[in-house]
């Protein structure tokens, strides 16, 4: 996936400024904003694979998930984007069916759905496997002894949100919610 999206660099610097701003804060890990930015000029290029592809890379890793959805339904036309649509319609489906699970009880345990390296998959898979119906749930990544993972809902205005904290050796690296 990283070799796909370091290609598409070169080629998306060359188009319109806005593009080029994107592009810039893709580089410069500034996930975030490039989401927010990219948004904004969103209809303009959703039918540029590349552009598609970058803009839902930037809100992945910036964890706005939900902003998956046109780039999954656009994302059709070459190999490599359909792969992409296919690995964030995964994503995606995993984060509906935690959120199902834990506010509304519903018992995921006899699914089998493909998977991906990103943190959410990760948790999805632990959980799965986990006795239902706890407050919070604590992982250990068996590949990486030194990495753990802790999983609770958060109730804010209306809304449950997932949370997922990253721990490295018992600190915490990163906190994410999606909801």
């Amino acid at each position: 996936m990283k070799l796909l999206i370091l290609m598409l660099l070169p080629f998306l610097a060359l188009h319109a400024n806005s593009k080029n701003e994107i592009v810039s804060l893709f580089k410069a890990k500034q996930y975030k904003e490039a989401c927010l930015q990219g948004l904004s000029i969103i209809d303009k290029y959703s039918r540029d694979e590349n552009f598609m592809t970058l803009y839902a890379f930037s809100c992945l890793n910036s964890d706005y998930i939900d902003r998956l959805n046109l780039p999954i339904a656009k994302l059709k036309f070459s190999k490599e984007a359909r792969s992409n649509a296919a690995y964030f319609s995964v994503i995606l489906m995993q984060k509906k069916l935690l959120l199902h699970s834990m506010v509304d009880g519903y018992d995921i345990s006899s699914l089998k759905l493909p998977t991906t390296d990103f943190v959410l998959s990760k948790v999805f898979d632990f959980y799965v496997h986990a006795p239902m119906g706890k407050a919070s749930y604590s992982f250990t990544d068996p590949k990486e002894k030194n990495v753990s993972y802790k999983l609770y809902l958060k109730h804010e205005r209306g809304v449950h949100k997932i949370v997922i904290e990253e721990y490295y050796d018992k600190i915490m690296r990163n906190r994410h919610y999606y909801w």
